[in-house]
C-alpha cells in the first residue's frame, strides 16, 4: 500500500516515460468511463469525449444545468485525486527526463497539457540520480531569512492580484480563491527551500503564516473585511498547502534560481480563462419550514407583514450578515408590493402570486447589501457585498395540518456570482436558513399570540 501511494501520489519515486504514458492512458479512460456512466444514469445526458477532453469549451453547455447539486460536488471530489496524481507524476517525469520541474504547471493549461504530457512521454530518462532522496537532509541555517523572503513574496503578490481581480475585473472565482493561494503557497515554499531543504512541516507552517499575513494585509488596506476572509480561509488554506507541496519539491529538485518560481504565475491566467468561460450562475433554492399552532387564515396575516422582530440576532448576524427586522405590504393581491426590511436595507418584493391563505409568491426588484463587513474602516473596497448574491424570488407556502395547525414553508431562489459554487452555495444555503428561521419564528410568535394578532392588524 505504501508503495502504491509513493508511486502515484508521492514526490520521491522517479517516473520513466513508459510508466507515465501507461498510467496516463489508464487513468484518463477510467475517469471518462466513470464520469460518463454516472452522468448518463443520473441525468440521461451523454457525456462525450469532447466534454471530457475540452472542459472549458463545454462549461456553458445546457447539459450542465441538468446536474443536481450533489452530482456536481461528487464529480469535483472524484476529480481531485486524478489532478494530484497528474501533477505529481508530471513533476517527477520532467525531473527524470532532465527537464525543469516547473513543466508540471503546464498540466493546468487546457489543450497545452495534452501536448506537454505527450512530449514528456516521449523523452527518455536523463540517467541522473533522483533529486528527491528517501530522506531529505534538512538545513537549519538561514531559516528565518528564507522564511521572511518567502512570506514577503506572498505579501507582494497577494494584495496586488486581489485588488486587480476584485476592483478592476470584479471577479470572484477560481483565480481569487484557488489559483492565487496556490501560487502564494508555491512561491513561499520554493524560496524557503531553495538551496537549503526544510522539513515538510516547517515549510507548511511558513506557507500558512504567509496566507494569514496576506489576509491581515487585505484587512489593513480595506480590500476585504474579516467575515469574508474567514469564510474564504478553508478553501484558500487547502490551495496554499497544495501549492506549498509542489513548491517545496520543485525547489529540492531544481537548480534554477528563486526567480524561477515566477513560473507559478502561469496558474493565474489559466484560472482567469476558467472564470471567463464559467457557466451562467445556477439558480439555487433554499427551503426552511416550521410548524405553527394556528390555522392558515391567521398565519397568512402575519406572513404578508410582521412587526419588529425583537429576538436578539444570532452570532452570524451580530458579525455583520444582513438579517430581517420587519415586513410591511402596500396593497393587496397580485401587484401589491411587500417590503422586507433588513439590517442593511430593504428588499422590494412585488407580489406575483396571491392564493390566500395557501401561497404567497413574490419577485425581487431591489435588495440591500448582503452584509456589513467587520473592518477597522468605515468603508471596505469589496464589491462582493452588493450584487454577487442575488435573491431572484421567494415564496411562502401554508399547509393546514391536523389540530388546527399550519406547516409554514419559506423558499428563496437565488444565484451566486462567486465561484466555485460547490463551496459557496452550501454557505449561502446555511445563512438563508438562518434568515428564514428568524422570519418564520416571528410569524409563529405573532400567529400563536392572539394579543399580538389583534394589536397588529
Amino acid at each position: 500500500m505504501n508503495s502504491f501511494f509513493s508511486r502515484y501520489f508521492g514526490f520521491e519515486e522517479p517516473v520513466d516515460r513508459r510508466t507515465y504514458l501507461r498510467t496516463g492512458i489508464v487513468l484518463m479512460l477510467l475517469k471518462y468511463i466513470v464520469d460518463a456512466t454516472v452522468i448518463h444514469s443520473v441525468t440521461g445526458k451523454v457525456w462525450t469525449p469532447a466534454d471530457y477532453l475540452l472542459p472549458l469549451l463545454t462549461l456553458k453547455e445546457p447539459k450542465l444545468s441538468a446536474f443536481p447539486f450533489w452530482l456536481g460536488v461528487g464529480l469535483v471530489l472524484w476529480t481531485l485525486p486524478f489532478v494530484w496524481v497528474g501533477v505529481s507524476m508530471t513533476l517527477r517525469r520532467a525531473v527524470d527526463a532532465g527537464k525543469s520541474p516547473w513543466y508540471s504547471l503546464l498540466f493546468f493549461l487546457p489543450l497545452v497539457n495534452y501536448a506537454v504530457m505527450l512530449w514528456l512521454a516521449s523523452v527518455p530518462s536523463a540517467g541522473v540520480s533522483s533529486p528527491w532522496p528517501r530522506r531529505v537532509e534538512t538545513v537549519a541555517a538561514g531559516r528565518m531569512r528564507s522564511a521572511l523572503l518567502g512570506i514577503g513574496a506572498s505579501i507582494l503578490i497577494g494584495p496586488v492580484i486581489v485588488a486587480a481581480m476584485t476592483l478592476m475585473m470584479r471577479s470572484y472565482g477560481l483565480t481569487l480563491f484557488l489559483a492565487l493561494p496556490f501560487v502564494m503557497g508555491g512561491v513561499t515554499a520554493y524560496i524557503h527551500n531553495y538551496g537549503h531543504p526544510r522539513t515538510s512541516g516547517e515549510t507548511q507552517l511558513v506557507v500558512l503564516l504567509g496566507v494569514f499575513i496576506v489576509g491581515g494585509t487585505l484587512l489593513l488596506f480595506a480590500l476585504e473585511g474579516l467575515i469574508c476572509i474567514v469564510m474564504a480561509a478553508p478553501i484558500a488554506i487547502v490551495a496554499a498547502i497544495l501549492g506549498g507541496i509542489v513548491g517545496r519539491h520543485a525547489a529540492i529538485g531544481t537548480g534554477a534560481p528563486p526567480q524561477s518560481a515566477a513560473f507559478l504565475m502561469l496558474v493565474l491566467p489559466v484560472a482567469a480563462i476558467a472564470d471567463r468561460t464559467a457557466a451562467a450562475p445556477q439558480v439555487h433554492e433554499a427551503i426552511t419550514s416550521i410548524i405553527v399552532n394556528a390555522p392558515p387564515e391567521r398565519v397568512w396575516q402575519n406572513v404578508i407583514r410582521f412587526n419588529d422582530i425583537t429576538a436578539p440576532p444570532s452570532l452570524p448576524f451580530r458579525l455583520g450578515i444582513a438579517y430581517p427586522m420587519r415586513a410591511r405590504i402596500l396593497g393587496s393581491g397580485v401587484g401589491a408590493v411587500r417590503h422586507c426590511e433588513f439590517s442593511t436595507g430593504a428588499f422590494v418584493e412585488p407580489i406575483t402570486g396571491w392564493d390566500e391563505p395557501r401561497r404567497l409568491s413574490f419577485g425581487v426588484t431591489a435588495q440591500p447589501p448582503a452584509l456589513r463587513e467587520l473592518s477597522p474602516y468605515t468603508h471596505v473596497f469589496a464589491p462582493h457585498t452588493n450584487g454577487f448574491f442575488k435573491a431572484r424570488r421567494g415564496e411562502f407556502r401554508l399547509t393546514p395540518i391536523q389540530g388546527g395547525r399550519t406547516r409554514l414553508e419559506g423558499s428563496t431562489w437565488y444565484t451566486l456570482e462567486i465561484y466555485p459554487e460547490v463551496y459557496w452555495s452550501p454557505i449561502a444555503d446555511w445563512l438563508l436558513t438562518k434568515i428564514h428561521t428568524r422570519v418564520l419564528e416571528q410569524v409563529k410568535r405573532e400567529s400563536e399570540s392572539p394579543a399580538i394578532a389583534v394589536n397588529s392588524h
